[in-house]
C-alpha cells in the first residue's frame, strides 16, 4: 500500500505547494483548472494573471522543490545503504563542501551576476561537488585503507580542507557575505524554468541508476563476503552507487544551494513505512522526498510572510532532532 500512499502524499503536496501564498491560488480553482485543460465542457475560474503566476512561478518553484527533494533522499538512502550506516547523507564525501567553495569562487571571483548568465553559480556548485567526491574517493583509494572506513574519512579530510579555502575566499570578498550565505542556506525560488531544465538530465540518469542498484544494495547488506559467494564485485557496486549518488547530489545542489538532513530524515521514515528492502525504500524515497521538501518550502515561504526562511533553516529546525533520535537509537542497537 506504500505506492499508491506515496503517489496520494505526493500529488497532495503539488496541489497544495502551488496554491499556498500570498495571492488568492484556492487548491479546488487550481484543480478545475487543471482539468478544464484535459475535459471539453470545463471552464477555467482562474484569470489570465493567475494563470501566468500559477505557470511561471508557483509551478515551477514546485517541480524544483520535488526534484531536489527525491534526489537528496534517493542520494541518501543509497549512501546508507553502501556505507550501512544510518547517519550517512549526501554531503558524506565532500560534496557540500566542494558546491560552496565553487559557487563561493564565482561569486567572488566572477563577472557581475546581473550581467551575465545566471547559470555560472549553479555550474560552479555541480562542478565542486562533484570534484569534492572525485577527490574524496581518489584519497581513500591512494592511502590503502580499504572498504567504507577508507572513503568515509577521506570524505572528512576533503571537506575539512575545502571548507577551509572557502573560508578563505569569503575573508577575500567580505562585500559578497550576504550573497554566499544566502546561497549556502538554500533556496528554490530562484531560477524558475530554468532551474527545472538544468537539473532534470542529472535527475534522470541518477536517479534511473540508483533504482536499478536496489537488489544490489540488498546484497551488500548482507556483508562483503557473502556478496562475493552470490557472485557480486562489492567494490563495483560501491563506485556505481557512489557516483550516481554524488551526481544527483549536485545537481539538486546545483540549483538548491545547500539543504541538509533530507537525506538522513527521508530514508528512515521511508524505511519504517516499506521495511528494508532497498528495492523498495529507493522509489519510497523519491516519492516521499518531493513531497517532503515541497511541504517544508511552503513553510518557509508562509510562515513569516512577506518575509522567506532560508529552506535550509527549516530543514535544520526538523532535522537536528531527528538525527538525535536516530543517533540513540543506532547507540541503543549496539549496546
Amino acid at each position: 500500500m506504500w505506492l499508491p500512499a506515496g503517489c496520494a502524499v505526493l500529488a497532495a503536496a503539488v496541489l497544495l505547494g502551488v496554491s499556498a501564498g500570498a495571492a488568492d491560488l484556492s487548491a479546488a480553482g487550481i484543480a478545475r483548472h487543471l482539468l478544464s485543460l484535459v475535459a471539453d465542457g470545463v471552464e477555467s475560474p482562474l484569470t489570465e494573471r493567475q494563470v501566468a503566476l500559477l505557470v511561471e512561478l508557483r509551478l515551477p518553484r514546485v517541480v524544483t522543490a520535488a526534484l531536489v527533494g527525491a534526489l537528496l533522499a534517493t542520494a541518501g538512502a543509497a549512501y546508507q545503504g553502501v556505507f550501512r550506516n544510518p547517519l550517512a547523507d549526501p554531503y558524506l564525501l565532500g560534496a557540500a563542501s566542494g558546491a560552496g567553495l565553487g559557487a563561493t569562487l564565482v561569486m567572488v571571483f566572477g563577472p557581475d551576476l546581473a550581467a551575465s548568465p545566471r547559470d555560472l553559480v549553479p555550474a560552479a556548485a555541480f562542478a565542486g561537488a562533484l570534484l569534492g567526491v572525485a577527490a574524496a574517493y581518489a584519497l581513500g583509494s591512494a592511502a590503502g585503507v580499504g572498504g567504507t572506513a577508507g572513503l568515509l574519512l577521506a570524505g572528512v579530510a576533503v571537506s575539512s580542507f575545502l571548507s577551509a579555502a572557502q573560508t578563505l575566499v569569503q575573508q577575500i570578498g567580505v562585500d559578497q557575505l550576504q550573497r554566499i550565505f544566502s546561497w549556502l542556506l538554500g533556496g528554490l525560488g530562484r531560477g524558475g524554468w530554468d532551474d527545472v531544465r538544468l537539473v532534470v538530465p542529472y535527475a534522470v540518469v541518477s536517479l534511473a541508476v540508483l533504482l536499478a542498484c536496489g537488489h544490489l544494495l540488498d546484497l551488500l547488506a548482507l556483508g562483503d563476503d557473502k556478496a562475493v559467494s552470490l557472485g557480486l564485485r562489492p567494490g563495483a557496486v560501491r563506485l556505481v552507487v557512489i557516483a550516481a549518488a554524488s551526481l544527483a547530489t549536485a545537481a539538486a545542489v546545483a540549483v538548491s544551494g545547500l539543504i541538509g538532513f533530507v537525506g538522513i530524515v527521508v530514508p528512515h521514515v521511508v524505511r519504517r513505512l516499506v521495511g528494508a528492502d532497498y528495492r523498495a525504500i529507493l522509489p519510497g524515497g523519491v516519492l516521499f522526498g518531493a513531497a517532503f521538501l515541497i511541504v517544508v518550502d511552503i513553510v518557509a515561504r508562509t510562515a513569516v510572510s512577506p518575509a522567506e526562511l532560508p529552506i535550509g533553516v527549516v530543514t535544520a529546525f526538523l532535522g537536528a532532532p531527528f538525527f538525535v533520535m536516530v543517533l540513540r537509537a543506532t547507540r541503543h542497537r549496539h549496546t
